[in-house]
């Protein structure tokens, strides 16, 4: 019995000290945080695919729309909030919010024209600004087929797809078609993340309007380049602010974003819509990250997990590459720097920096 009770005790210690050593060599099991955000649809297949290969925290984000993104950045029910309308300084200092950007892309005209692919159909400002205001409502009206010499097209009614949720698509969009369109600006003007529409139909998101556009023949929307990539939708070419016939890509959107002025006392909010450079695509904006200033100390886990992802997303490799891949702009060394410079500055979880 006593021979036993020693075994049985020299096996307890023997597994117990396999344990420690096993501990020891593989290292303490730490939790990843679990991070929250949601807003613009913008930039969500760039934010998701950062997702799956950041190891620094499960990221999960919501694509529900600018209007959503601020609201819920502003409620504190997410960790942070995208949309790509910028808040103003006093917007965000009354919030008690910081904002970065985190990627710039292009916005493009999407269409469904039975034998017309991607590329073939041309239009300028002027002209789309009218198919949205509603004063050109067929597909050979004379303001089209003059772009689009030896292009048959059809008399079938145009039908506008817009988003009919709070869109910083929408407010890319709208600022474009203002700053080509006096007529736009004076009758129907930029508003915020909504606009009274003179027409057509409103679908939730950038993949409904990419889903309704491509549900019926005669249609055109606008959404995020990536997103007309992915549904295949033929997509149009656009005649920039130097006069060129311009089709989507990442150095038409870089050489948009040569624009930009990044300034932090303005919350890095810019407009870089019609912009100079004879191949600027002539509809491109930045998104934007917004985050709460303070927050309490048992969350600084969390909030310093959401800048390292951002942080990672800045300056891996394969965040870039990811980036390049889907055709968004990566952030310049130089935003960087300065945006981190804001985290560290503003950004609290109780007393601490989260950065």
């Amino acid at each position: 019995m006593r021979l036993h009770k020693r075994r049985s005790t020299k096996f307890a210690l023997m597994a117990a000290l396999t344990t420690m050593v096993a501990a020891t060599v593989a290292g303490p099991v730490l939790a990843v945080p679990s991070v929250t955000g949601g807003g613009a649809t913008f930039p969500a297949p760039l934010y998701q695919r950062w997702a799956s290969h950041f190891t620094g925290a499960r990221i999960n984000y919501q694509p529900t729309g600018s209007g959503a993104g601020i609201a819920s950045i502003k409620a504190g029910t997410v960790s942070f909030g995208g949309s790509d309308a910028p808040l103003s300084m006093s917007d965000l200092n009354a919030s008690g919010l910081v904002q970065f950007p985190s990627c710039v892309g292009g916005l493009v005209a999407i269409v469904n024209l039975p034998g017309i692919g991607s590329g073939k159909l041309k239009l300028d400002g002027t002209t789309l600004a009218g198919i949205y205001a509603g004063t050109i409502t067929t597909w050979n009206n004379p303001a089209i087929t003059r772009l689009n010499p030896g292009l048959k097209l059809p008399s079938t009614r145009i039908t506008t797809v817009h988003r009919s949720d709070g869109s910083g698509s929408t407010w890319i969009f709208t600022h474009y078609l203002a700053a080509v369109s006096g007529t736009w600006k004076s009758k129907v003007g930029v508003g915020g993340t909504t606009v009274r529409w003179p027409g057509g139909l409103g679908y939730n998101g950038s993949a409904g309007v990419a889903a309704a556009v491509k549900q019926a023949s005669g249609r055109i929307g606008y959404v995020e380049y990536a997103y007309a990539l992915q549904a295949h939708i033929p997509y149009t070419l656009l005649k920039n602010r130097a006069g060129n016939f311009v089709a989507p890509s990442l150095a038409g959107f870089q050489a948009a974003a040569a624009s930009a002025q990044w300034l932090p006392s303005a919350g890095f909010a810019t407009i870089m819509v019609n912009a100079a450079g004879s191949s600027s695509w002539p509809i491109a904006g930045a998104s934007f990250v917004m985050m709460k200033k303070n927050t309490s100390a048992a969350s600084y886990a969390t909030i310093h997990a959401v800048l390292q992802y951002f942080d990672w997303a800045y300056k891996n490799g394969t965040a870039k590459a990811d980036a390049k891949a889907l055709q968004y702009v990566s952030m310049p060394a130089s935003v960087v720097t300065a945006v981190e410079k804001v985290w560290h500055a503003s950004i609290k979880a109780g007393t601490k920096a989260a950065w």
